[in-house]
């Protein structure tokens, strides 16, 4: 059955059998991978998905039903209906009606025009230029390209009817490299038309290998810290958590209620914007048409990131940040393209400004080491000693300690270079930023 056909049967079904809207939320895509190792074909998958989210509103409950087949729309409907009875409290989750959308411009990508043949042989190409690029090197732990797509369509009985595709292709590497009895892997990564870059993004992850080369602690104490872009990204996507309304309504979140008070420094501001090339959308998992905002704006909390539900418990219109984790799954709440906005200084200039102190390239841990409950962190990290102003060697073995708002409290600089991470359901990106002070724990 076509989806047009099964959404008519499903919508018809849903009013005749007394529920007050019905909502369906359809994903189908493809994904591609292919990993090498040795010049060989190591693993390879090429796969094709779709799933279908069915929303009943019934005597104010929502009841959700999954199929991954486009066929008995009217059983899907009374299995959607049961679960809406199982509720025991309401659940005042409101659906978006028929709206308009901002036009995104066509993504024009090299990628969509390469075979997989042509994918298989640019991961051989990246190992190449990764083995080529220093003696030290042992090995290609990793190395892999992959792509993928996906199509959206959100409609309801309320007259939405949003169509959205996505498209993403990747590539990585991880070599491994010795020098001194030490062996230390790196890690560097491109994305869209830019896995093209074979030989920067092998030069890149060749370059992380061999810094960290020669590393030893440092002795414990407090120090000024230059968190690295793509360390900092990862530390906004790990607590990201914080800016959620819906965190912050079930008391999950020290923002909640802080909205109009300063959180971070003056030079913070962190925008949620859907538009931002690096993923553009124009509408969240809800279907509510997205807006480019500031989360932080000059250290003030701005607003909290809401869906429909957490929206209406505020009283205030959605932020369009409704998200599903995948087609089985609820609406949450999601950001879009999440980020610090870059200042105007460039890395060497903040290591300069830095003077003494560390420059934090890698942190890990962060599923186990983070609670984005209380804001804390204790997590391990590896970069560069700097002293006047000059990277002089590689630090490992030690963990980084404090809290996250007294962190963004803390920063003095925030760098040019934003740089996103690996694109997923949101984007988190960061420019480097200069902290005044965090608590070190070394040898």
């Amino acid at each position: 059955m076509e989806f047009n056909q099964f959404k008519e049967k499903a919508f018809e079904a849903a009013l005749k059998n007394g529920c007050d809207a019905a909502e369906l939320y359809f994903v189908e895509g493809d994904s591609f991978s292919a990993m090498v190792l040795e010049q060989e074909l190591d693993s390879y998958s090429v796969s094709r998905e779709r799933g279908l989210n069915l929303r009943v509103q019934l005597a104010g409950k929502n009841g959700y039903a999954y199929t991954e087949s486009l066929d008995a729309p009217e059983a899907l409907v009374l299995r959607a209906m049961d679960n809406a009875r199982a509720i025991e409290n309401e659940d005042d989750h409101p659906m978006q009606g028929k709206c308009e959308y901002r036009a995104l411009p066509k993504r024009e990508c090299r990628v969509d025009a390469a075979s997989e043949r042509e994918k298989i042989e640019l991961a051989m190409a990246l190992e190449r230029a990764v083995k080529d690029q220093d003696a030290r090197v042992l090995r290609v732990m990793r190395c892999a390209v992959g792509s993928g797509s996906s199509l959206t369509r959100i409609c309801n009985t309320l007259g939405l009817d949003a169509e959205g595709e996505e498209r993403i292709a990747y590539s990585y590497a991880v070599p491994v490299a010795s020098a001194g009895g030490q062996v230390k892997d790196g890690f560097a990564f491109r994305v869209d038309d830019g896995i093209f870059d074979v030989d920067g993004c092998a030069k890149e992850a060749v370059a992380r290998a061999v810094a960290q080369l020669g590393g030893a602690p440092v002795p414990a104490g407090e120090y000024r810290i230059l968190f690295e872009n793509l360390a900092m990204g990862d530390m906004l996507a790990a607590f990201s958590p914080m800016f959620s309304a819906d965190a912050a309504q079930k008391g999950l979140s020290l923002l909640a209620g802080k909205e109009g008070e300063m959180v971070a420094a003056p030079c913070v501001t962190i925008l949620d914007d859907p538009f931002h090339a690096v993923n553009p959308r124009a509408f969240d998992a809800e279907g509510v048409p997205c807006v480019t905002k500031p989360v932080v704006g000059g250290g003030v909390l701005k607003t909290l990131l809401h869906n429909l539900k957490t929206a209406k418990k505020a009283g205030i219109p959605s932020t369009g940040n409704g998200g599903r984790a995948g087609a089985s799954a609820p609406v949450g709440v999601m950001p879009t393209n999440f980020f610090l906005k870059p200042g105007t200084e460039c890395f060497d200039a903040l290591t300069a400004k830095l003077g003494n102190g560390l420059i934090i390239t890698d942190v890990s841990g962060l599923h186990a080491g983070l609670n984005t409950i209380s804001g804390e962190f204790s997590l391990l990290a590896s970069g560069m000693l700097v002293e006047n102003g000059k990277a002089v060697r590689a630090v490992e073995q030690i963990t980084v300690s404090g809290s996250f708002l007294s962190l963004m409290r803390g920063v003095e600089a925030v760098g040019s270079d934003l740089r996103f991470g690996l694109p997923g359901a949101s984007c988190f990106g960061s420019p480097s930023v200069l902290v005044s002070a965090l608590a070190v724990s070394g040898k």
